[in-house]
């Protein structure tokens, strides 16, 4: 048999095997197709504690560009400011993706906050201390001109509150081991503020009292099944 030609043959067959491999092994099942439906407007109380919806502040606006991708990768979104009897504000943001695929994923602020012209002047690990467990999560400032925006925020893939960036990508690996294409969110908390260690106090105080105002079902799409305690 010429060498050419089965060379030929070896790769061709080579090349057929690693194709149907990566198609038995790319996750087509949707979580969120088989999970209940739910409405974050709804999911999340308008008023609790001593917070209640402030109309008269809106968190961060995305830009033109931004919108489409965010059309592109969420589902649904919820953004809302809050202030309590002190004339403390606190900005809410939420938004929920159905696909955590690879070519969808969760935008972070880290991003869309420079992307829109903040200098990001504080990054690091760290965890949220709830009634229902201790979150990973990712504080932050971002700053522009004079407006000082501490930032507190975290990632959910699937059931589990995972820390952005290789904790998101692991998640995701382990779903598709499944067969199984996980759903994702992410849930921001801001204060416009120049003392961000009496921000993060302040946010960390508004989560607590939004989750314990939130259903048992609420709370673990917000927390992930494996934090999020009924």
């Amino acid at each position: 048999m010429n060498r050419k030609f089965l060379a030929s043959v070896i790769l061709g067959a080579t090349m057929a095997g690693t194709s149907a491999l990566t198609g038995a092994l790319t996750p087509k099942e949707k979580v969120a197709a088989v999970q209940d439906k739910f409405d974050l407007d709804a999911m999340i109380p308008k008023r609790f504690g001593n917070w209640t919806v402030d109309d008269t502040v809106v968190p961060l606006t995305p830009d033109e560009t931004q919108k489409e991708l965010i059309a592109t990768l969420y589902d649904q979104t919820l953004a809302r400011t809050y202030v309590n009897d002190a004339g403390q504000r606190v900005m809410l943001s939420i938004a929920y993706g159905g696909d955590q695929s690879k070519q969808l994923q969760l935008h972070l602020p880290e991003v869309c906050y420079v992307a829109q012209g903040f200098d990001m002047v504080h990054d690091e690990k760290g965890e949220l201390a709830t009634h229902y467990g201790n979150v990973p999560v990712k504080r932050l400032v971002a700053r522009q001109n004079a407006r000082n925006e501490p930032i507190t925020y975290w990632v959910t893939i699937g059931d589990k509150a995972v820390m952005s960036g290789l904790g998101q990508k692991y998640q995701r690996f382990l779903y598709g081991l499944t067969g199984k294409i996980p759903d994702g969110m992410l849930v921001r908390v801001s204060t416009i503020e120049a003392d961000e260690h009496n921000a993060y106090r302040v946010q960390e105080r508004f989560v607590n009292q939004m989750l314990d105002a939130m259903s048992p079902k609420g709370r673990m799409r917000l927390l992930g099944a494996a934090t999020g305690k009924s």
